[in-house]
């Protein structure tokens, strides 16, 4: 597994990029190029459940809150995924990623911010997330410049 990197630099305080990234209506447009109509559900607990699915909300991942500091960072472990409705966090083909860490960490500075985001994947994935967070942190940044 590697961690792939991606950095931003926003013209707005941390408080508004924490917004942007997790509002209900603006989280879906910006991941929508990892996947169309991305949804993220959590209770915003450490040790908590949070989902990361398609609309439908059968399909995709289920996932913890590592650490949290609001508009500072927010460190999410991957556990499984959803398929159908079903949860995995057991099964073999699961395992080998499962505890995988995606990380979002926000320094403000003079009222802007650097947007640092860290995902620990197989390389097989690494071409999406370079799409994926290449388009969605400029997303990021049009929103919170606005």
């Amino acid at each position: 597994m590697e961690t792939f990197k991606y950095q931003t630099e926003i013209d707005a305080p941390a408080e508004k990029v924490w917004d942007i990234l997790w509002n209900e209506d603006t989280y879906s447009k910006w991941t929508h190029f990892f996947s169309p109509d991305s949804q993220m559900v959590t209770d915003w607990k450490v040790g908590g459940r949070t989902y990361f699915t398609d609309a439908s909300k059968k399909n995709g991942m289920v996932s913890t809150i590592d650490k949290i500091e609001e508009n500072k960072y927010l460190i999410f472990k991957h556990l499984g995924e959803i398929t159908d409705g079903v949860e995995d966090t057991e099964s073999e083909k699961v395992k080998v990623w499962s505890g995988s860490k995606e990380a979002y960490y926000l320094e403000e500075n003079n009222g802007k911010t650097t947007l640092k985001v860290e995902v620990d994947s197989d390389e097989n994935y690494k071409e999406m997330f370079d799409n994926g967070f290449t388009k969605g942190l400029q997303i990021i940044k049009e929103l919170s410049e606005k």
